[in-house]
């Protein structure tokens, strides 16, 4: 992890670029497996579960007998845990229903919302290095709160062909309707196109590798909807001279655990903090379980010594990150000045595990600088909004003209009569 002191705002975009595959080879790559999959449909699902998860399946669904296996594995403190967090994930989003808005645009012309479910929505739940039973709680929660009828889910198998026991257990308790033994880019092709056994769903939602983002962003170029590119996570830490070191370089590993292309940086006007993070980096990483991961992320991590906290703001809505921690004496006025980040952790003693597990938000965010335009997984990712209006005879009156006028002057002559003959039947009624 380097230290660079004082950057000039032109070196920022390199230094705060993140790792990249050759995305030409990736392309490729994922583009045949998608096309694969949608030709051959579980015959090739099976073969690239061979290839790429080393694990040769005869069912690739969860059955109801493995879901009882996998709850009697799950310790009774780590239930309780899980139901702890499906209690603060539920009460979070459930405040997310909002009234909606009808509005009388004009005299007999009226126009309101409503929220409709997506129908059927598909879950990535990614394995690799580790279970994420947690990103399991921050999908199916909110999909379920939503009224989604039908929640799928795929996950890749372990060794013995079976789904992760806390995993399965999550699915089970957050509601999930079929689980599914698939990971990487065959589980989001299979629930892009559908296959024998997967339901073609209607949206996708998830985080993964580069190459699952890849995939997400070719199904949505095939008719189906994503939540958001989501990549590799990232965290970003701001500092002043009273935030502890120690606090600072828990929550930089956090983010390298997770795998070699994770990314972890500091930002501080102190250079006393700068020094002891990252001697305080060094020192803890030892005594964690995945330090080789740790180590080949934190080789494209940083700690950014600024002079003021102008450079510490404008770096920071520059970068974009998708986890963003305040460790300063006024944390909610840094805060108010950020306008790109997915999550924001305020103040000393808010680690970014906490959002990660159990607070309550969404640990499903934009990743790679798309917190500048996209949010986070939330309620309303699992709905679609719909438009009515209603027009009665004395609100005809009212817009047919303005109707009439602007249709005939684009030239669109049926838009204009389909007005005119409402009018002139409302008129004869006089």
């Amino acid at each position: 992890m380097r230290l660079t002191r004082f950057p000039t705002r032109e070196k920022w975009a390199e230094l705060l670029r993140r790792p990249e595959k050759d995305k030409n080879d990736l392309t490729g790559i994922v583009r045949g497996v998608m096309e694969d999959i949608r030709a051959k449909g579980d015959v090739a699902v099976r073969e690239y579960e061979a290839k790429f998860d080393k694990v040769e399946l005869q069912e690739l669904e969860v059955s109801e007998a493995e879901f009882v296996e996998a709850e009697k594995q799950v310790d009774s403190e780590l239930r309780e845990a899980i139901m702890t967090a499906v209690h603060n994930i539920t009460a979070f989003h459930a405040a997310q229903e909002v009234a909606l808005p009808s509005v009388e645009t004009m005299i007999g012309v009226r126009c309101w919302q409503k929220a409709v479910a997506i129908e059927k929505v598909g879950l990535y739940v990614p394995g690799g290095t580790a279970p994420l039973f947690s990103t399991v709680l921050m999908l199916a929660v909110p999909a379920k709160i939503a009224g989604c009828k039908e929640i799928v889910m795929c996950t890749p198998p372990m060794k013995d062909g079976k789904v992760n026991p806390v995993v399965a257990y999550a699915a089970k308790v957050a509601g999930v309707s079929k689980l599914f033994k698939i990971g990487g880019v065959q589980a989001i092709a299979a629930m892009a196109y559908g296959t024998e056994s997967v339901p073609k769903v209607y949206k996708i939602f998830g985080p993964g590798n580069q190459y699952v983002t890849a995939a997400k962003q070719m199904a949505s170029t095939d008719g189906v909807a994503i939540d958001m590119p989501a990549g590799p996570s990232e965290v970003e830490v701001i500092a002043d001279e009273t935030a502890n070191p120690e606090f600072i370089a828990a929550d930089m590993l956090s983010q390298a655990e997770h795998g070699v292309d994770s990314q972890a940086i500091l930002i501080t006007d102190s250079p006393e903090i700068a020094e002891r993070t990252i001697e305080e980096v060094e020192r803890q990483k030892t005594m964690l379980e995945r330090i080789d991961l740790i180590d080949q992320s934190l080789s494209h991590s940083h700690v950014i010594l600024v002079r003021d906290f102008e450079d510490v703001i404008d770096l920071t809505n520059e970068y974009a990150p998708e986890h963003l921690i305040i460790q300063t004496e006024q944390p909610r006025a840094i805060a108010e000045q950020i306008v790109n980040a997915g999550s924001v952790f305020i103040g000393h003693y808010t680690p970014e595990s906490a959002g990660d597990y159990a607070s309550g938000t969404n640990h499903t965010l934009p990743t790679s600088g798309y917190a500048h335009a996209y949010s986070g997984v939330n309620l309303d990712s699992f709905r679609k909004k719909m438009t009515l209006q209603e027009i009665t005879e004395e609100g005809v009156r009212n817009i047919a003209k303005t109707v009439e006028l602007m249709a005939h002057a684009e030239s669109l002559t049926a838009h204009e009569t389909a007005m005119r003959l409402r009018r002139e039947a409302v008129e004869k009624k006089k």
